[in-house]
């Protein structure tokens, strides 16, 4: 099987996944831009509101490398369209959510099946695709998550703005169906199914360098996510109208289509060597919205600076994680599969929860603070582990 080219089921298969986390993501992201509409329509502040995005995403984090390593086992077909079907059943509940409880147990239940079925289709996207594809496959599959950003995101906010929050799951519970019909349809029978013990898929985490290279994505995500959690109200301080926001946060999710097209490119060639530097100028870009915000374009700018910055690591890191696996623990390419997305979560939960905490001192301002010291110690992180690979090229 040295074919390098793609044939059409291949194709197939990899658009299949990139709707299912075009799916997955609207449902996780969509809580940002209708954070404002769910506090005032429950009565709660922004900052309980913003619960809702912290809770899902460590959830999110703990659940995903427990469920991925227990059911290690299933067949995975079978297993991913049963979670589809529940993903639907539980965005219908939110929609008839009407307290703040009811709709943080559906969100958090969402997000445990969130978490195995993206784990899931980045595995089925590296196991299924020629070798030299992987890294097409898998920035494809990421591509969803992305475009969920770009287009489910703000979609997901107009239709907030027009029906109220609960229609907007409504929208996710239909994307659901979609994905659960170009799933039944697509997905492969014969997929790997490795009967490892939990205490295998657990050893990878004890692993040092493994964990160093969990943290790199946590800590780069948790820069971005300092600052976007609270981009509405930064957008607000900037005077950007109210029937503005949406157009901005499309603009904000149409730039990082480009980050994750570089982030492709990035991870070709010394991946953890440029992202050394990426961090680096991701703290810069952070940094300055501090004094740009402003001025009304220089902001915005800089805002979509932020977003170019956002996820150039993906690509380079999820393929990183399981490199490193095969090299440790040949057994938990599962989990570590898992472990990019979990990682990215750790990061929203970490980066929301520091902003959170710093925006209720006072100055919404100073998240841009805790956004540029978080990229720095990801850019000392990354340098340290390429430090480490370095050293063991020479021994080798």
């Amino acid at each position: 099987m040295h074919h390098t080219k793609l044939s059409k089921r291949h194709w197939l298969l990899i658009l299949t996944l990139s709707l299912l986390t075009f799916v997955l993501g609207t449902s996780e992201f969509v809580i940002v831009g209708i954070l404002t509409d769910i506090s005032s329509s429950l009565h709660i502040t922004n900052a309980k509101a913003g619960t809702l995005v912290s809770a899902f995403a460590i959830t999110f984090a703990i659940a995903t490398p427990l469920v991925m390593s227990a059911t290690s086992h299933f067949p995975k077909r079978k297993w991913m369209l049963f979670l589809i079907g529940s993903f639907i059943v539980l965005n219908a509940l939110c929609v008839i959510s009407t307290s703040y409880f009811m709709l943080l147990a559906f969100r958090v239940m969402t997000a445990i099946v969130t978490g195995v079925l993206i784990s899931l289709a980045m595995l089925v996207a590296s196991e299924t695709m020629p070798i030299k594809k992987r890294g097409l496959a898998i920035s494809f599959v990421f591509g969803g998550f992305t475009l969920a950003n770009v287009v489910g995101v703000p979609i997901g906010i107009v239709i907030a703005e027009s029906y109220g929050w609960n229609a907007t799951f409504l929208l996710t519970t239909f994307l659901g169906g979609l994905a659960f019909l170009a799933s039944f349809f697509v997905l492969p029978n014969k997929l790997s199914q490795v009967r490892s013990s939990i205490r295998d898929q657990f050893s990878l985490l004890t692993n040092p360098r493994i964990l160093m290279a969990f943290f790199i994505p946590a800590l780069g995500f948790g820069a971005t996510y300092a600052v976007y959690t609270y981009l509405v109200p930064i957008l607000k301080g900037m005077e950007v109208p109210n029937h503005s926001i949406s157009l901005v946060l499309f603009g904000y999710g149409f730039i990082s289509i480009f980050s994750n097209i570089l982030a492709g490119k990035i991870a070709s060639n010394n991946a953890i060597g440029r992202l050394r530097f990426v961090f680096l100028v991701q703290a810069v870009v952070l940094t300055s919205l501090f004094w740009t915000t402003n001025h009304f374009i220089i902001g915005l700018v800089n805002i979509g600076f932020m977003s170019l910055m956002a996820i150039l690591l993906t690509t380079s890191t999820q393929l990183y994680l399981i490199d490193l696996a095969e090299i440790y623990q040949p057994k938990a390419t599962g989990l570590a599969a898992s472990l990019m997305p979990v990682a990215s979560n750790v990061g929203i939960a970490f980066g929301s929860a520091l902003g959170g905490i710093v925006y209720h001192q006072g100055n919404l301002m100073n998240v841009t603070w805790v956004g540029g010291i978080v990229a720095v110690s990801a850019s000392l992180l990354t340098f340290f582990s390429y430090h480490l690979d370095q050293k063991q090229k020479k021994s080798a």
